[in-house]
């Protein structure tokens, strides 16, 4: 299966860079800088106006995760878009990098545009996305048994792969009454995503498909949980992969981030690592990401990384480090205006 993934990314790759050969993003970055505050967790604010200012001068693209940073459910986070659109005025790339995958990539454009920031759905990166696309690069023509949402569905959709399992599957009351017909034989592979109707007769089928070890098992994410808007705790994505993995004694192949999948992609616009700024709200996900590129990393704490963990973090050294904190993403407008 490594064989295939290494396959796929270079077919995914070669055909992303000639669709988007003719497009700004794909211009190379010719200034190279030394990345600044190298895994320092260094707070933005207490720097100096030249400082922020050399900060701002060292990097022509941003990548920003989006819940939790730029969103919380559908209010936007005070002073993101300005942030953002603010980086876009300076000239700035601008990609927004989600594991989220409920959504299609011009949905998530609107759901921005709507919340105040500029964006096209060529900048969206979704792991829906991603898992249409990769199957699509390996030349899968079986069905997808889907746990996850219509967001993985019409992504699959639109490359042409058939799908089935989104939406409640009924629990029965004798729940072991499953039966070997109540599967299809034409399903190659199992993607589990962000999945609200999850059920013990789904974990059931994912298991008995990935009994037959040609079956392909993928996931979008493996995030703990979503960021918070309250008290309450809403398991992520993460939670059902760990499942069906134990279930199905089997691990999946996991397209987001921090993951090399979206490495390899992004390398495909010709991003230089050097210039670039991977903004997240969480470390073993969005940070880590970021470092495994070589990127500049910007922590905000709107999100799943609170303020006390922060101090944590810097305090013990946890990797992945963070090169830069702000409390949230809107504070570098104060810092340039100061």
């Amino acid at each position: 299966m490594l064989r295939r993934f290494n396959k796929v990314l270079n077919y995914n790759f070669c055909y992303i860079s000639r669709i988007h050969s003719s497009s700004k993003a794909c211009k190379p970055a010719l200034k190279i800088t030394k990345k600044m505050f190298k895994s320092a967790v260094f707070n933005l604010q207490e720097a100096t106006a030249d400082q922020v200012q050399e900060f701002l001068n060292s990097f022509d693209t941003v990548l920003s995760d989006c819940d939790g940073v730029l969103w919380i459910n559908n209010n936007a986070i005070a002073g993101s878009p300005e942030a953002m659109n603010y980086f876009r005025k300076m000239g700035k790339r601008i990609f927004y990098v989600t594991n989220n995958s409920t959504k299609i990539r011009s949905d998530f454009a609107v759901k921005a545009q709507e919340l105040g920031y500029i964006a096209e759905p060529e900048e969206i990166l979704s792991t829906a996305y991603l898992v249409a696309h990769y199957l699509k690069g390996i030349g899968f023509t079986k069905k997808v048994y889907l746990i996850g949402s219509n967001g993985i569905g019409d992504e699959l959709k639109a490359v042409g792969i058939r799908h089935i399992g989104v939406g409640p599957d009924q629990v029965k009351t004798d729940f072991k009454s499953m039966n070997p017909s109540d599967l299809d034989p034409e399903v190659g592979a199992v993607v589990v995503g962000f999945d609200e109707h999850i059920s013990y007769p789904k974990f059931m089928k994912a298991a008995s498909y990935l009994s037959n070890e040609e079956c392909l098992f993928i996931a979008t994410n493996t995030d703990e949980r979503f960021p918070k808007s309250s008290s309450i705790i809403i398991p992520g994505t993460g939670t059902l992969v760990r499942a069906v993995e134990t279930c199905s004694e089997r691990k999946a192949l996991v397209l987001g981030k921090p993951n090399d999948y979206v490495k390899k992609f992004l390398e495909s616009f010709g991003l230089n690592p050097g210039r670039t700024l991977m903004i997240g709200d969480r470390c073993n996900t969005d940070i880590e990401f970021g470092v495994r590129c070589g990127f500049q990393t910007l922590l905000v704490m709107t999100g799943v990384t609170s303020a006390k963990e922060v101090e944590k973090i810097r305090n013990e050294k946890t990797a992945p480090l963070p090169d830069v904190v702000l409390p949230k993403l809107g504070d570098i407008l104060n810092l340039t205006s100061s």
